[in-house]
């Protein structure tokens, strides 16, 4: 009801263009549509394409040479106010493009005006938001290639160092704890792959496009995209202002760096539990509890994986608004600045902080060492051994199968049977099995590519040494 009551002053507003409407706009429709409150982050890239725009204007004669001047002069002005926090931006003006746009205007006049000639808002903000998600994607490639250096850090570091390998979260096999870091550095590795092969369709320039239909004047489109960093223009104007798959390509490539940083979390958060106590996170990236004193909370891949979620609701969320749009510009589409945005943010941070927890934990290898004597972890190496003596694998299974049980209902591992036992499983078993039970021995014979054998894993981390040197941020 408090909407129906509201002072008529309040409604009595100029509208920021045009003349084709006799009411001012309510200011319940202000606040509705405004968009500056969150898109003002992309000024930077509004004046830099604003100044690209203007030059090309007045190479092409569409402007004189004055008004270049003025308008260069106005947008430095306008950009040294943002950053220094002075610029007063107004909710009435909509956007970040208008909000500058009005100020270049009251500061130099009419050439002001007429920076906005041969381009709508529809391609300056298609513009603006290609050369901010570039430029971010670059920044979260950094961050991934930093998360992968520790891993190889990690890898390094402990090269010796076994631990059990899990399926279905039950002990499998022993492995190198450095072929575990690697597997996480194979994951972070495809995610910027997919950053990379995104900025082909990011890295086009749709300015020129104008509203739909492209624009009658004689702008050089091309010299404009090499100005502004871009490997090409965009081939259609109605698809350039009503495109926004690159920003769902984004929120997907995104939503899978998540889904590794929260399966990564994941075994952070188990790995310093008790329960496991395979790890010690470090203190700085760790909190307490408010009335346990005793307590050290992973409380940061917690919140990690608790934000995946909000990262794949960003992607449902953009692909539902596009999924009924008609061709071309629709107002729908201010709605994936605030997904975008958000998505960056949390991607961003949360790579950051899993950067500290990954460098800073410490394996315990007294508990590793004894996790990987228990669990019947080389049992598949004891299959394998009888299938190298002439057994047929599946009954080497079932021999070892029974091996197991016998263990299990004595209380027993597979290595504290003596060599009399085991022959009564199979006349073939002789002293040299003890090698193969070994976890050390099991290691050691996964010597093929891709495998855990220290040959093997030695090899993987030079290798991925020479990826990160050869692949460099975006």
């Amino acid at each position: 009801m408090k909407s129906q009551n509201r002072k008529t002053s309040e409604t009595k507003r100029e509208k920021p263009w045009g003349g084709r409407f006799t009411q001012a706009t309510d200011s319940l429709v202000e606040r509705f549509t405004a968009s500056v409150h969150y898109d003002w982050r992309l000024y930077r890239h509004d004046i830099r394409g604003s100044r690209a725009h203007a030059r090309m204007l007045a190479r092409r004669g569409i402007i004189g040479q004055d008004d270049l001047e003025a308008i260069i002069k106005g947008l430095d002005e306008i950009e040294h106010e943002i950053e220094q926090g002075v610029f007063r931006w107004r909710q009435d003006l909509e956007d970040v493009h208008m909000n500058i746009e009005r100020a270049l205007v009251e500061k130099v006049g009419e050439p002001g005006k007429r920076l906005h000639t041969a381009r709508s808002r529809n391609d300056q903000v298609a513009l603006d938001v290609r050369m901010y998600l570039r430029d971010e994607m670059g920044r979260i490639d950094r961050l991934l290639a930093c998360l992968q250096g520790s891993f190889v850090a990690q890898a390094k570091a402990r090269s010796d160092l076994l631990m059990p390998g899990y399926t279905h979260l039950q002990r499998a096999q022993p492995v190198l704890w450095a072929h575990h870091m690697l597997a996480y550095f194979e994951m972070f590795k495809r995610d910027r792959q997919r950053l990379k092969d995104l900025l082909k369709r990011v890295n086009l320039c749709p300015l020129g496009s104008a509203a739909l239909a492209g624009t009658g004047f004689p702008i050089d489109r091309e010299t404009v995209a090499r100005e502004l960093d871009f490997d090409g223009v965009t081939a259609n104007s109605m698809d350039a202002v009503g495109d926004r798959d690159f920003i769902i390509e984004f929120l997907a490539a995104s939503s899978l760096i998540m889904a590794h940083l929260s399966r990564l979390s994941e075994e952070m958060v188990l790995w310093s539990s008790s329960e496991f106590s395979f790890v010690d996170l470090p203190d700085s990236f760790c909190t307490g509890s408010s009335i346990m004193p005793q307590k050290k909370n992973p409380d940061v891949p917690e919140l990690v994986r608790g934000k995946t979620g909000r990262v794949y609701g960003h992607l449902m969320g953009l692909l539902t608004t596009l999924k009924g749009l008609p061709l071309a510009y629709n107002r729908d589409l201010q709605e994936d600045k605030e997904a975008l945005f958000d998505t960056i943010d949390t991607v961003a941070m949360s790579i950051e902080v899993m950067i500290g927890v990954v460098s800073g934990m410490k394996p315990r290898r007294d508990r590793l060492a004894s996790a990987v004597k228990t669990g019947f972890l080389t049992a598949t190496d004891l299959a394998d051994y009888l299938v190298g003596r002439g057994v047929p694998f599946r009954e080497a299974h079932r021999i070892v199968g029974q091996a197991v049980a016998m263990c299990v209902e004595q209380g027993r591992e597979l290595t504290d049977l003596s060599l009399a036992e085991l022959k009564e499983l199979s006349p073939l078993i002789e002293q040299d099995v003890f090698d193969v039970l070994a976890p050390e021995g099991s290691v050691g014979s996964r010597n093929v590519p891709g495998g855990t054998a220290p040959h093997q894993v030695k090899t993987a981390i030079s290798r991925a040494e020479d990826w990160l040197n050869d692949n460099g941020a975006l």
